[in-house]
């Protein structure tokens, strides 16, 4: 399941308004199949990684990140019926799919068939990989993640404004390739106005990977840009699943201050400003309501630079 899950990343900010899949198939202690969803949502990984298997897949065990969905499209089969089709002997699925046309039929569909099911295996780290997608069924718009870079002393810009570069080289092919990762990039119209930013994809082999870019700005702009009014407007981004959210501070603020993101990316960098600008008002009353909000998912040394991920907690 980890060599699934592993596989689905290759997919994510490429399929939506499909979930990001990944698919082995086993047999004999050989992995014969492996796929993932390719770009647009089609194929699904399942469809890939059986068509690798051939006719070795009968008897085979399926190692899937999602149910096997179970309605057909005119893209394309539904994939439980591929499974039963293919004469897999078990099928191992790591989260159930809330989508209403599946949301149990497939594994139903699976065991009907006299396929073992076994559902569950690093769920956990499933819900992570696709939490794009669980997003817009839970709430209806994109998975939102922030990202900061920051001093010691925690300013995100010189007195004057400057923010370029606070971090190093490495910290910053990490966030290209969290923009590689990404279905859209948004920044605030002060940074599109100041630095006219590209956000494209600066790493080699992934250059065809630039996000579709978004301001959040209340006057007209073109150029190839979507645009959003306030935070709330991200539901209408429509085939958008992950979002990442980059600048500038003002903008960031905005984000927490409606509760819209789910994941903070924090750049420290080892220097200090002294009166550098930090975050703006973000909404808060009193301390009590800053705590208990976020967890540290996972921290790293990117470089002289640390990287900490927090995960937003919500019931």
């Amino acid at each position: 399941m980890a060599t699934a899950l592993a596989l689905a990343e290759r997919g994510r900010g490429r399929t939506a308004p499909n979930p990001n899949v990944g698919c082995v198939i086993v047999h004999g202690g050989r992995l014969i199949g492996r796929g993932w969803t390719q770009p647009g949502g089609r194929p699904h990984a399942e469809a890939v990684a059986l068509a690798q298997a051939g006719d070795a897949a009968r008897g085979a065990t399926a190692y899937v990140t999602l149910e096997p969905c179970a309605h057909a499209s005119p893209r394309g089969p539904a994939c439980a019926d591929l499974l039963v089709a293919a004469g897999v002997a078990r099928v191992v699925v790591a989260l159930g799919d809330p989508d209403a046309r599946t949301d149990g039929a497939g594994i139903a569909r699976l065991r009907a068939a006299g396929i073992a099911v076994t559902v569950g295996i690093h769920a956990a780290e499933a819900r992570r990989s696709m939490a794009g997608f669980l997003a817009r069924h839970a709430l209806d718009r994109p998975f939102v993640t922030l990202k900061l870079a920051l001093s010691l002393d925690g300013a995100v810009a010189m007195p004057a404004g400057t923010s370029k570069w606070i971090t190093g080289p490495e910290s910053r092919a990490h966030a290209h390739v969290e923009r590689a990762r990404s279905d859209a990039i948004l920044v605030g119209r002060g940074t599109l106005e100041a630095d006219a930013p590209a956000l494209d994809v600066r790493l080699p082999g992934l250059e065809d990977r630039a996000p579709r870019r978004v301001v959040l700005s209340t006057s007209r702009h073109d150029n190839g840009w979507s645009r959003i009014e306030s935070p709330a407007d991200i539901v209408s981004l429509a085939g958008i699943d992950h979002l990442l959210v980059e600048g500038g501070a003002e903008t960031a603020a905005a984000f927490l201050r409606a509760d819209l993101v789910d994941r903070l990316l924090l750049y420290r960098a080892p220097i200090l400003i002294g009166g550098g600008r930090t975050l703006p008002d973000i909404g808060l009353t009193d301390l009590a309501a800053a705590h208990g909000r976020w967890a540290l998912h996972d921290t790293r040394r990117l470089g002289s630079d640390r990287l900490d991920i927090y995960e937003r907690l919500r019931s």
